[in-house]
């Protein structure tokens, strides 16, 4: 890494730590929202600054100028069809964006009066104009959107403003632009940073994440460094933050497939849904589920006759959350197959002891193409690897 992309990458975590020096500031400091604030207002830096960087590409007059504001300026000033045809010529993994959704036009405003009132309804339009592209789902087929209002979070009305206007501050002090040049190593550093506050409990609430440096180690025992793949499916059952399948799928090619995961924790798919565009791979949010893996799945095939299958599967399924509950409903005779090997028991003292990743294995199992290679990364002390010669000779075995 040279010296520039170590510039570029402190740049970004000094405006990081900004944002939640003004949470704190503000009194959200370790509150359970501010996670939320945090990802949504980055995750709003990075779209608007790719934004610019992509109309740039696209159109020739706007490549031709050199200031950012001078750009913006230049999209203010365009006419209805022309900038609708800008928008239309824009890559999928670009999301779209009105004049008025620009940070500049929030900067601009930040001395309005009920400014939060500008500075929701900017969010909500953006993650409302994107719903089709950029939004996961729940189990149910419910889309979550990108963003939500964030001044609700602030108990007081007279200080929602004064929030909204500290975060545009930090966001114009610094421009994203030299950081689409980088690629998945960069991302991967910053990624780590943005959520290191957030996982200091992982595990207890199915919030389980994988270090970078030991899902790089899983996606080379898969995949070599020479080997060329393409078209195939990775999947996560157990997603999180989704480290594993992002190393995965950057060692196969980011183009070269497409991801499904699902999770039952709410909060590890909005940091995987950042973590997807990060990283290219806009194509496959709509495979991103929201829900319980075991008793809900999400994927199946073209036909609906059984679960889906997937070439490569990687997971750190969760090991201390409490599946007591379910424990009869995925004994029923009707999952046998899934659960060929048969459902642990709920210990008499510790219900959250359940060896649920048992289930977690044999949902694996069942959810692999045959002939094909699975990893599953059973926490911080251990690497479960194997090959699955055949699905059938394996019944009845855990390994």
């Amino acid at each position: 890494m040279n010296a520039e992309e170590i510039l570029i990458i402190s740049k970004t975590k000094e405006m990081i730590d900004k944002i939640k020096t003004v949470c704190s500031n503000f009194g959200l400091g370790n509150a359970s929202s501010e996670y939320k604030i945090i990802t949504e207002v980055f995750l709003y830096k990075f779209l608007n600054d790719k934004f610019i960087y992509e109309v740039k590409k696209v159109n020739k007059n706007l490549a031709k100028i050199k200031e950012t504001r001078d750009i913006e300026k230049a999209l203010y000033q365009m006419k209805e069809e022309e900038y609708k045809l800008l928008l239309f010529e824009l890559g999928a993994d670009t999301a779209k964006l009105k004049a008025d959704h620009l940070i500049s036009n929030l900067f601009s405003h930040k001395n309005d009066d009920n400014f939060y009132k500008l500075f929701d309804k900017t969010l909500v339009d953006i993650a409302n104009f994107n719903i089709d592209i950029f939004s996961v789902q729940t189990g149910g087929g419910e889309k979550i959107r990108l963003f939500d209002e964030l001044s609700p979070y602030i108990t007081e009305t007279n200080k929602k403003s004064k929030f909204c206007r500290a975060i545009i501050d930090k966001l114009v002090e610094f421009s994203f632009e030299k950081l689409f040049k980088q690629k998945y190593d960069a991302f991967a550093i910053i990624f780590e940073h943005l959520i290191k506050d957030y996982n200091k409990d992982f595990g207890k609430y199915a919030e389980y994440y994988t270090p970078n440096s030991i899902a790089r180690i899983i996606a080379r025992i898969l995949v070599k460094d020479d080997e060329k793949i393409k078209n195939v499916t990775v999947y996560d059952p157990a997603a999180g933050t989704g480290t594993l399948v992002l190393s995965l799928a950057h060692q196969i090619g980011e183009e070269n497939c497409t991801i499904y995961t699902q999770d039952i924790s709410q909060k590890s798919n909005e940091f995987l849904r950042l973590n997807l565009i990060l990283n290219n791979l806009v194509h496959s949010l709509g495979n991103i589920v929201h829900g319980n893996t075991l008793t809900e799945p999400a994927h199946y095939n073209e036909k609906k006759t059984r679960l889906a299958q997937f070439n490569y599967i990687v997971s750190n399924p969760p090991f201390k959350t409490d599946f007591s509950d379910d424990r009869d409903t995925l004994a029923d005779d009707k999952l046998k197959d899934r659960f060929f090997s048969g459902v642990p028991k709920v210990p008499a003292n510790k219900k959250e002891s359940m060896s649920i990743y048992l289930m977690f294995i044999q949902h694996i199992i069942y959810s692999l193409i045959d002939k094909k290679r699975k990893s599953c990364n059973s926490g911080s002390n251990w690497i479960f690897n194997c090959t699955i010669r055949n699905r059938k000779e394996n019944k009845g075995k855990t390994n």
